[in-house]
């Protein structure tokens, strides 16, 4: 006997993040897409019409303009389980505060949407809880602290070594940097990987202390120690830990690297 079909409604105010995963959905037989939306106000008027099919499980970008993914959750009259999808793993706790399945990172790969699926096939037999009533005033909290105005930034990272999980004092982290598919901060000359892409770290990350200065970098204000230009337009920062290590600036990051600094 087939298993039953799982309707899915997908909502991000990146059409390309809906297009991504879509694609990825079209590669699970038990999945069907039956809406999506990039705007969260469409979403929400959709999901409330009582005259649709039934939403089964519902991804759900959390940080969209005019309307957080808490928000959307909190205006809903049913609840159909939840996939959060999101940039910032940061989110990811708060997540699960609402009784959500599961969170993907973007960009979202195959496995970690294979690990979610899993665990919805494994819950969706079981009656759907009604779990609006209690959260009600949880899922506000959640949307208003994403409002504030000041980013609660981290002040460390943490760095897998096995079976431990070193935590690294962004103090102390003079740059990162991207080599060989894997990324690292860099102590005092040490590299320890971290889980977190280039990219992702500098939407993390207090912008006004770690600057982008190559797609395969990012520097610690504090640690810059000069910056030589070179012939040829060529811009190097020189770092001031004990092994002077020296990080060239992409051309077109150059002009931003000054204004930073205030040059």
């Amino acid at each position: 006997m087939e298993a039953a079909s799982i309707s899915a409604y997908l909502v991000d105010d990146e059409s390309l993040a809906i297009e991504r995963l879509s694609r990825l959905l079209a590669g699970f037989d038990s999945i069907h897409i039956i809406g999506s939306a990039t705007d969260p106000a469409q979403a929400l008027a959709y999901l409330n019409d009582d005259s649709i099919e039934p939403v089964d499980v519902l991804f759900l970008d959390i940080q969209m303009p005019g309307m957080t993914g808490f928000d959307l959750l909190a205006r809903l009259k049913d609840q159909p389980f939840v996939i959060f999808t999101t940039a910032f793993d940061e989110y990811a706790l708060r997540a699960f505060e609402v009784n959500s399945i599961d969170y993907l990172v973007k960009p979202i790969e195959a496995d970690q949407l294979a690990r979610a699926l899993k665990k919805l096939g494994r819950l969706r037999p079981v009656p759907k809880p009604d779990w609006q009533r209690d959260s009600a005033a949880v899922l506000q909290q959640l949307a208003a602290s994403l409002q504030a105005p000041q980013p609660d930034y981290p002040r460390r990272i943490a760095s897998r070594v096995g079976e431990r999980i070193l935590f690294l004092d962004l103090d102390e982290v003079t740059h990162f940097i991207a080599h060989d598919k894997l990324t690292y901060a860099v102590v005092n000359g040490h590299r320890h990987s971290v889980d977190q892409s280039i990219t992702e770290l500098e939407h993390r990350l207090d912008p006004a202390r770690f600057l982008r200065i190559h797609r395969s970098a990012l520097v610690n204000v504090d640690w810059i120690q000069e910056i030589n230009s070179w012939f040829a337009g060529k811009v190097i920062l020189s770092l001031k830990d004990p092994q002077h290590t020296q990080i060239p600036v992409a051309r077109d990051r150059v002009r931003s690297l000054k204004a930073s600094l205030g040059i």
